[in-house]
């Protein structure tokens, strides 16, 4: 299965989403449109030991989804369907649960080694995929932008606040080794921050 391929028929149809269960929703369907034998789950638990869920799971397909859907303030109507994004914030708090969102990915393919895992994160926000303009940022090791790659243990800079970290605190442990790679998703007719891009990361094969 190609999830990109997926998410260029889904931006046909749906190049925004109302927010991030919208998106988790739209996309399991596209998977089932393309694959409408296959079952699908959403908020999956594959451990029956832990409280631990999957955005998107199949076992017939052999995939495990978990996505992230950041998005700037916007405003547009499409097909008569008008949506408002909100401007989040917490860009650094949103890096850690993307990276933490590989973490635990390769756990599920640790127990399930035929299973191919996806982290997603679908946004307006350049933010994500640019460089950062300051030096050494206090989330600087869980930074996802173009040609970043993220490997082995990622953690905070001292100088990160409790208010930040709280929650969240442990340092990302990683098996494998991941280059990191923006695509554009769409581009919206309307000012502002119209430019949507994913970023997709395959976890599969861990040779530990």
């Amino acid at each position: 299965m190609t999830i990109e391929r997926i998410l260029t028929d889904l931006a046909r149809k749906r190049p925004v989403f109302h927010s991030e269960a919208d998106f988790q929703h739209a996309l399991a369907w596209q998977i089932h449109k393309s694959f409408p034998e296959a079952s699908i789950r959403l908020e999956y638990r594959p451990f029956a030991d832990e409280r631990f869920y999957v955005d998107i799971w199949s076992k017939d397909l052999g995939i495990a989804v978990e996505l992230k859907y950041h998005t700037r303030k916007l405003s547009i109507s499409i097909a008569d369907e008008y949506y408002q994004l909100k401007d989040q914030a917490a860009q650094d708090i949103t890096r850690y649960d993307f990276c933490k969102d590989i973490m635990r990915l390769e756990k599920i393919i640790q127990a399930y080694p035929c299973f191919t895992g996806y982290a997603l994160m679908l946004t307006n926000d350049s933010a994500f995929w640019k460089p950062p303009l300051r030096k050494n940022p206090v989330d600087e090791e869980f930074r996802i932008h173009e040609g970043r790659i993220l490997t082995s243990e990622l953690k905070w800079s001292q100088r990160a606040s409790l208010g930040t970290t709280s929650g969240r605190s442990k340092p990302i442990h990683l098996f494998g080794k991941y280059f990191l790679r923006w695509r554009d998703y769409s581009i919206l007719d309307v000012s502002g921050y119209n430019r949507f891009r994913y970023l997709l990361v395959e976890i599969k094969n861990l040779k530990l």
